[in-house]
């Protein structure tokens, strides 16, 4: 039994596992989240089970795949109805719930269990990015171009919106924590590293252009061809860039590592100093990755490891220090951990839930084998993306027949440059891994079920033709007003 607690998770927004020091970078300094991990338990095999924003935030609150809730893509947010969440659950045993910074849901008006949101940022005016919605008709965008150009030394609004969230994180655990009368939850959320890609000038300086090391198959030249990507590529990034576009940009995602990295340390400070950190456990993860420019890719939105693949570091007093666990974990295992960390039994409606708690995990009491799943059906996406990987293996699964899955061995070739679905001699794993995916659900009838909420979402604001009319209107979603610029 899992001694309550209070529960301190610190959130990110798009930053890739592998670009962490303690998860082997060279080059990226993240040296609060590295002691973290040097006096808790690192997860080396923790996913999203949907790697963009909105899907994956509905996940983590929910504890539910993306195909059980209808949270599709960015203009399908959460809104407290589709399942409950895990604040409904503590808020029902008496527990304060507190978010500091971005969700990602539809309003502040929806009951979606968090009783104290504190600096919200949520979908863009309530409705999120339903352009990209239209799935059917995908339109090459300049965004992605835009991002790459403009990279480099300065000032954004999520700069300032995350020194913000952080500072009002401080305050809370210096000011407001020891006053609670139960164990308390406090979710800080930060926007960084996710793009644009400016950050000021001190941290960009700590990567000079000529050590960065540059993207798998960045160039058109180094990448391997898949009917998937041949079609969807050119829509996602339709020009390639020069190596000192790639380089500028890189070298700006990994200070805004740094940058995040510095407002997580300033809340484990505070945190210490409130005289709470003797029960409190600390969880630190990300909603998805980041491509970086592998395989010609930015963002995320795919099921290659960079953009599937999030960090997930626990510490806490009962949690073992400076230990690696190769347990697969996903976020829909964090609902249960939330409950079971504060010692609130789950209800009737989790009987079924896909995930489990993680500090038992964490302290070696337990370590299951498991299959960990994740979907895609979002923007960029002619046809939906699956994922299932086991201990060794992971395949990628496309419910459209045309584009044939790929299978990756990722002991061997972690960096998923052998493609073997195609090699007879797996085979077997390849049958096997599909079996345990349709054991999750049916890729087409998901896929179909996925289309059909989009075709009715688009009607919704006006047919086909008016949302052509309007254009893209979100690159990335706003902060508040106050921290904004225009």
């Amino acid at each position: 039994m899992t001694e309550p607690m209070n529960t301190l998770i610190i959130m990110s927004d798009e930053h890739t596992r592998r670009m962490t020091g303690c998860y082997g970078h060279p080059l990226v300094q993240s040296p609060n989240i590295d002691g973290l991990a040097n006096r808790g338990v690192k997860f080396q095999n923790a996913y999203c089970n949907n790697p963009i924003c909105v899907p994956s935030r509905a996940n983590f609150i929910t504890g539910r795949y993306t195909h059980e809730t209808g949270n599709w893509d960015n203009a399908h947010p959460y809104i407290g109805e589709e399942a409950s969440s895990f604040g409904h659950s503590l808020i029902s045993a008496g527990h304060q719930v507190t978010s500091i910074g971005k969700l990602h849901y539809r309003k502040v008006e929806d009951d979606i269990g968090i009783q104290d949101m504190r600096l919200p940022m949520n979908v863009l005016n309530g409705q999120g990015d339903y352009f990209g919605s239209m799935r059917w008709n995908i339109q090459p965008h300049s965004n992605t171009s835009l991002n790459i150009h403009n990279s480099g030394p300065g000032e954004t609004e999520y700069i300032r919106y995350d020194r913000a969230v952080a500072n009002e994180a401080v305050n809370w655990l210096r000011r407001e924590a020891r006053q609670q009368n139960k164990p308390w939850l406090l979710f800080v959320s930060l926007v960084t590293p996710h793009f644009p890609f400016v950050v000021p000038e001190e941290y960009m300086n700590l990567y000079p252009l000529d050590s960065i090391d540059l993207p798998l198959q960045w160039n058109k030249q180094l990448r391997q061809s898949h009917p998937y990507w041949s079609y969807v590529q050119p829509l996602r990034t339709p020009e390639e860039f020069s190596e000192e576009d790639v380089r500028r940009t890189v070298a700006a995602y990994y200070g805004l590592i740094t940058f995040m990295d510095e407002q997580i340390g300033l809340v484990l400070d505070a945190l210490e100093q409130s005289g709470q950190s003797d029960r409190t456990r600390i969880l630190y993860t990300s909603d998805h990755g980041e491509m970086a420019g592998g395989y010609g890719l930015w963002g995320k939105s795919c099921m290659y490891e960079d953009s599937v693949g999030i960090p997930m570091i626990t510490a806490g007093p009962d949690i073992p220090s400076g230990e690696t666990s190769y347990t697969n974990v996903s976020m829909v295992d964090l609902y249960p951990s939330v409950l079971d960390g504060l010692g609130v039994p789950l209800n009737s409606e989790d009987h079924n839930l896909p995930g489990q708690s993680i500090w038992p995990i964490a302290k070696r009491e337990t370590n299951p084998k498991r299959m960990i799943f994740s979907e895609y059906h979002a923007s960029g996406s002619p046809t939906g993306n699956f994922m299932i990987r086991d201990d060794r293996f992971k395949l990628i699964y496309f419910a459209d027949q045309e584009y044939p899955s790929q299978l990756f061995d990722l002991i061997a070739d972690p960096l998923e440059q052998h493609d073997l679905a195609t090699n007879r001699v797996h085979k077997f794993t390849l049958r096997k891994l599909e079996r345990a995916l349709r054991t999750v659900c049916n890729p087409e009838s998901v896929n179909r079920a996925a289309f059909n909420a989009q075709h009715e979402l688009i009607e919704a604001r006006g047919g086909e033709d008016k949302v052509l009319s309007e254009g893209r209107k979100v690159n990335w979603t706003r902060p508040p007003g106050e921290f904004t610029t225009d």
